[in-house]
């Protein structure tokens, strides 16, 4: 895979990194959620059509996500975030398939962190090439973030509900069991993360593996592939935004 543009500074004498790519597809992942939900409520009608008939779809949808893992008095709560969370991923899964960029450069350009090529390489007419653009979920950092910050949440929800059956929930149903569910506690957002990203990036490399190959790989089994990868993109929309809700529960349960 080719090198991303990175953007790096020291805050109090460390070292920080900023993945310009990962910024710029975040960004308009956002702008397009924004962009969706406002027009599809922009003409309210009694009888939705068009772009208010596919968000309330949505809607509707990750209502079943939740009330499936949580009590109907509880559920109503999460129906916003459980709504931004599924629109989000399924539109930033998507976004390092249906386009492509990446620039080659045989001079440095230290701000961005682009490196020159090597002698050899620069003889050789071969350049650093930098991709600009890629699915923001095919960044290792951008899922661990996320299922770190649903993790931390699901915490401070199960805590501020009830301190005694948060602690005691890792005590059960032997004192012992106390070790595995802080593994398990540990391994839940590695997991969740890991399975997200590790769908979204392998789908991503083979797509550029097949346009660096011979050219019959460019036409029939690369539109196959990239009709699976969008396939692929939604369920893992779903099963993100699903597992999410299911950790939730764990915590707000208190009969778990």
């Amino acid at each position: 895979m080719e090198k991303t543009p990175k953007i790096g500074f020291e805050l109090g004498g460390v070292p920080i990194d900023f993945d310009l790519t990962v910024v710029i597809t975040t960004t308009v992942t956002c702008l397009l959620v924004f962009l969706i939900v406002v027009l599809a409520a922009r003409k309210l009608t009694m009888v939705p059509s068009g772009m208010q008939n596919l968000v309330e779809m949505v809607i509707d949808f990750t209502k079943g996500i939740v009330r499936s893992n949580l009590d109907l008095k509880t559920s109503s709560r999460f129906y916003g975030f459980a709504f931004t969370l599924f629109l989000f991923l399924l539109i930033a899964n998507q976004l390092g398939l249906v386009f492509n960029l990446v620039t080659e450069h045989q001079q440095p350009i230290p701000f961005l962190g682009i490196e020159a090529s090597n002698h050899a390489e620069v003889a050789g007419k071969e350049a650093s090439k930098y991709a600009w653009w890629k699915s923001p979920t095919a960044n290792l950092n951008v899922v661990f973030a996320m299922a770190i910050a649903i993790t931390l949440m699901a915490h401070f929800i199960g805590i501020k509900r009830s301190p005694k059956n948060y602690l005691a929930h890792y005590f059960q149903p032997y004192p012992w069991m106390v070790i595995l569910h802080l593994i398990d506690e540990v391994a839940k957002p590695v997991t969740h993360g890991m399975r997200l990203w590790a769908n979204i990036f392998a789908g991503e490399v083979l797509i550029v593996i097949m346009l660096q190959a011979s050219p019959l790989m460019t036409g029939l089994p690369l539109i196959l592939w990239i009709g699976y990868s969008l396939f692929v993109g939604v369920v893992q929309a779903y099963v993100f935004t699903t597992l999410a809700f299911v950790y939730l529960s764990q915590k707000i349960t208190t009969d778990h």
